[in-house]
């Protein structure tokens, strides 16, 4: 093994049992690892003249040019995504901590090194775990009934972190803190209608499932939605009516609102009028039958709410007033009420002469 297996054009005068020794060096230390390769090989190799004899023989030189191929393909596929996706990396970085001062820092209970607040959602979580421990002599329902206990843990550990992740996506602390207001009013928004706050509240539940640019880009495309159905309404209006150029759109919506003015203008009118022929015509069941003429205004509302004519109610009065007078005078009275009047036309008829004061409240 004392011949040169690279020749005479070697460097160093490498014989063929260093560079046995050198390869399975490589194979053991790994290649980088020079000073254990050169303790290796032997004492009158140092890490330098190792690394160089393998980079420029091995590797540079012909059986590198041989064996190792010029474009090495990658077999690793990335399967994680930047955007922010299921296996996104940003999921797993830390949230930085809530800009807050000090005070508000107390007052939440805040801690913004650890990001935790003194009181968590369900606080009581880690007595779940706080007890358990593994013994040699545990069978296996005992340990299946530990993991269970963990796996409840966990689950309510992932459940704080997601109401932390809400509430600091839709900026809940500076809302609790009343910060937002003064954001509002640095930058205006456009205005909610009461029909998408109700829209809003109704689908309130989807918040834990979107982010908050999300769902305010939901509801911004639903505004801009009910914007553009407004306006290919108008146009095909527009086309019905033979308008085909913007420009001749200006003078009809001109024409159009003079129409509607007018027509909103006879409409109070004929309101206004049919009101006072209302007035007038509210008598028109009994203003032609006999004695209309002798009632007062009162007695017409009456005897046209209780569908009497006047005649008879003229009558009725005539024979409720004569038997108050006899009773007055203390002579009995023997006339009889007619057999049309039924209790409840008698009763309103008294009740209406005694507000009158044509009979005294004892008499009715």
């Amino acid at each position: 093994g004392r011949f040169t297996l690279w020749g005479a054009e070697a460097e160093g005068g490498w014989s063929s049992r260093e560079e046995q020794l050198l390869l399975d060096a490589i194979e053991q230390f790994g290649f980088g690892n020079w000073e254990d390769m050169a303790a290796h090989v032997g004492a009158s190799r140092t890490p330098q003249e190792v690394m160089e004899h393998y980079v420029s023989m091995y590797i540079h030189g012909n059986l590198g040019k041989a064996c190792i191929p010029d474009t090495i393909p990658n077999r690793v596929t990335d399967h994680t995504c930047p955007s922010g996706g299921p296996l996104s990396p940003s999921l797993t970085t830390p949230l930085p901590p809530l800009d807050i001062s000090v005070a508000e820092q107390q007052q939440l209970g805040y801690m913004p090194l650890r990001d935790d607040y003194e009181i968590e959602y369900d606080q009581d979580a880690e007595t779940l775990i706080s007890g358990l421990s593994v013994n040699y002599d545990d069978d296996d329902v005992e340990i299946e009934l530990k993991r269970a206990h963990v796996d409840m843990y966990v689950r309510k550990l992932k459940e704080r972190q997601r109401r932390k992740n809400i509430a600091r996506d839709y900026n809940l602390v500076p809302a609790f803190l009343g910060k937002d207001k003064k954001d509002k009013e640095k930058a205006p928004k456009r205005k909610i209608t009461k029909e998408e706050k109700e829209l809003r509240l109704k689908l309130r539940p989807l918040y834990q499932f979107m982010s908050c640019k999300e769902f305010e880009d939901f509801f911004e495309n639903m505004h801009k939605e009910r914007i553009l159905r407004a306006k290919i309404r108008e146009l095909q209006r527009y086309r019905r009516n033979g308008i085909t150029k913007m420009e001749e759109s200006a003078e009809y919506e001109a024409a159009r609102h003079k129409r509607e003015k007018r027509k909103e203008n006879k409409n109070i009118a004929s309101s206004k009028r049919g009101k006072e022929e209302g007035k007038e015509g509210e008598f028109a069941a009994i203003e032609n039958l006999p004695g209309f003429e002798l009632l007062s205004d009162r007695e017409k509302v009456l005897c046209s709410s209780l569908n009497l004519s006047p005649a008879r109610y003229v009558t009725v009065k005539t024979i409720i007033i004569k038997d108050h007078l006899q009773k007055r005078q203390g002579i009995p009275s023997k006339s009889r009420l007619p057999s049309y009047l039924d209790k409840v036309l008698k009763k309103r008829i008294l009740n209406f002469l005694t507000e009158s004061g044509w009979i005294s409240r004892d008499a009715s």
